[in-house]
């Protein structure tokens, strides 16, 4: 368990032993899920992220490309 302070604009510092362990840096996206027993927090995927791995069997536009990866997102329920 880590103590963290909160600051005046509710940012907290992930300890860096934690942000080794799950990959984090500059810019990524960190899921919060309000639990019963407390906040869980995980690593966040981006869009760009699914987008990269669509398989595609034809040219496919970017708008199309986008609706696809929320859709992937959706059902992974991520």
């Amino acid at each position: 368990m880590e103590n963290v302070k909160v600051l005046p604009k509710g940012q907290i510092t992930i300890p860096v032993n934690i942000r080794k362990k799950l990959n984090i840096k500059v810019g990524d996206m960190i899921f919060l899920e309000d639990t019963q027993s407390g906040v869980f927090f995980r690593k966040g995927i981006t869009l760009f992220d699914v987008a990269g791995k669509i398989r595609l069997k034809s040219k496919v536009s970017n708008k199309e490309l986008i609706k696809m990866a929320r859709q992937t997102l959706s059902e992974k329920n991520i």
